[in-house]
């Protein structure tokens, strides 16, 4: 799924894209890569219900990339 300029969304990530990410993520990445919208993506972070492991730092939240990519079926 790509970005759609016309309308000004984007819906997940292609696969070269998620192979290139670094170690972890913020979390506007991450509910990229798996589609969902930013408040929800927060809410389920909140919650402790996101569907991969994530990071508090501070304020921020951080998406591990191993458990993304390995919920996604490309774990090396």
């Amino acid at each position: 799924m790509r970005e759609n300029e016309d309308a000004g969304w984007v819906k997940g990530m292609g696969r070269e894209e998620l192979l290139g990410l670094p170690a972890a993520v913020d979390l506007e990445m991450g509910n990229r890569a798996l589609g969902l919208g930013r408040s929800k993506g927060y809410e389920l972070a909140k919650r402790g219900q996101y569907p991969c492991k994530v990071l508090r730092l501070g304020n921020a939240y951080r998406v591990v990339t191993a458990d993304l990519l390995a919920l996604l079926g490309l774990a090396a």
